[in-house]
């Protein structure tokens, strides 16, 4: 008798139809702009016990596996695509929106789920962190499958705040699952002030040192690699992902923040060694693209639709809040200090994305054995939910109606509604300028009109920015390196 493959074959046949036909229905989802990871999502759900698939599955142990390395794979191609560049006007507002941002909207949404849930506070604020942080795999994607082009401040700070923070999130749910544990058990957790100092110490030394460390000696090795003698990009992309998981496993050893780390490997990596990592890159999108939807698939079987049920309405109040409320006013906090502009803002406390990283957050307490766990993944969920299909199918629209995205090249209609009918060299004198429109002379006529518009932004310029003169708007039309070049006059 021959042996039977059908063990082999049929998981086989289940999984493949179904990461195609998941595929195939985003490609038609996202014309209509809905996200590609809300249709894995639904698709896993759809594949799961209570849907026509189902598909009995309930391992959280394989699910936070699956999650962790994915979020690597995601963490890393995001770094390693981040140009030197985007740190002249990224770096500072996205640490603000990394680490105290995530601490403010955790707070807030915390505060929304004791009252709107009734949960005790240790338990709430939980639910807060798990959910306080945007999501690298669902900004990266909608970013760029949006169709619009972001100016520079307001992409930079979004991708940059999204790879940096996943450890502020992860360190929060630590604390506030043995803040939940102690609860539960009428105990004290053996937390004081010096304690929870050290431990945020070590989790940010040790995931930054290793980070930038790996990330030199990495660059330093693909230098040393001989052309063509590697078999090009694709054993590159995979000596990047393994280099990545190995780091990623090494730095949680240590106590570090593991996902901090390999976003800074990645990014040194692509700084110092940017001709070498250029033709890995085609290959590591594959791998982010299998990651994401190995994710979202897999965390969308976990789901029982009758269960997210008992707690839908007061969840879908804790996601109005987290997207109204808890992320407008942690970003205005961030933000409005570092003169970003009210249209800068509000664009980027829309997308605020929520996607895997909630689940799998989620999916800690399970683990931990917090008592009554499953209400963060149902909460958890929803939020997501609602964040895909509100905030992510809105992101070119609102671009657009905010101001915050730049023509294409070709279109020049647009390009002369955003930057004017005329052009000029930034060099030309702002008294010329003043006298031939009829314009109002500012205090320090003698300089450029470029310098008095970086003057007047009082923030790293960028293509789109403008201020008024009068009756006429002086945009940025043009940068060469840190200067404005060109500027375009609106009247």
């Amino acid at each position: 008798m021959l042996l039977s493959l059908d063990f082999l074959a049929l998981p086989l046949l289940a999984v493949g139809t179904l990461v195609f036909i998941s595929v195939l229905a985003g490609v038609f989802s996202a014309r209509l702009g809905f996200s590609f990871l809300l249709i894995f999502l639904l698709a896993g759900m759809l594949a799961g016990i209570e849907g026509p698939g189902g598909f009995a599955f309930g391992d959280f142990h394989l699910s936070f596996w699956v999650g962790n390395v994915a979020l690597v794979v995601i963490l890393l191609d995001g770094g390693l695509r981040t140009e030197q560049a985007a740190f002249r006007t990224g770096l500072k507002p996205a640490a603000l929106l990394a680490t105290l941002g995530v601490m403010l909207t955790a707070a807030i949404t915390g505060a929304a789920a004791h009252w709107l849930l009734g949960l005790p506070w240790p338990l709430a604020l939980l639910l807060g962190a798990i959910v306080g942080s945007t999501d690298a795999a669902a900004v990266f994607a909608l970013l760029k499958s949006s169709g619009v082009a972001l100016n520079e401040r307001v992409a930079t700070t979004l991708e940059i705040e999204s790879g940096l923070n996943d450890p502020m999130a992860v360190y929060l749910t630590l604390f506030f699952i043995a803040i939940a544990l102690a609860y539960s058990s009428g105990g004290s957790s053996g937390l004081d002030a010096l304690g929870v100092l050290r431990s945020l110490l070590e989790q940010f030394g040790w995931g930054a040192l290793l980070g930038v460390a790996s990330g030199f000696a990495l660059a330093e090795l693909l230098k040393r690699l001989g052309r063509g003698a590697d078999g090009g990009g694709g054993i590159r992309a995979l000596l990047l992902v393994s280099s990545g998981v190995a780091v990623f496993g090494l730095t949680t050893w240590m106590g570090g923040s593991g996902f901090l780390a390999v976003y800074l490997l990645g990014l040194c990596t692509g700084i110092r060694a940017r001709r070498q990592v250029r033709p890995a890159l085609s290959a590591m999108d594959g791998y982010a693209w299998l990651a994401q939807a190995g994710m979202f698939l897999l965390l969308g079987l976990l789901v029982t639709p009758s269960e997210l049920l008992n707690t839908l309405w007061p969840a879908l109040g804790v996601s109005l809040v987290l997207m109204l409320v808890a992320r407008p006013l942690s970003v205005w906090l961030c933000l409005a200090p570092l003169h970003f502009n009210w249209h800068e803002i509000t664009f980027i406390s829309w997308v605020g994305l929520r996607g895997a990283v909630p689940i799998v957050l989620a999916v800690f307490p399970l683990m931990a054995g917090v008592p009554g766990a499953q209400i963060f993944f149902n909460v958890a969920f929803v939020v997501v939910l609602a964040s895909l299909v509100l905030q992510g199918s809105t992101i070119a629209w609102s671009a657009r109606q905010l101001g915050v995205a730049l023509p294409d090249p070709d279109d020049t209609a647009h390009a002369r509604r955003v930057f004017g009918d005329f052009v000029l060299d930034a060099n030309t004198p702002l008294q010329d300028l003043c006298a031939f429109y009829d314009l109002p002379l500012p205090a320090n006529a003698q300089q450029a009109v470029g310098q008095w518009l970086q003057a007047e932004l009082n923030r790293p310029p960028v293509l789109g920015d403008h201020a008024l003169l009068g009756h006429a708007e002086i945009s940025v039309r043009e940068m060469k390196a840190e200067r404005i070049s060109r500027v375009g006059i609106k009247l």
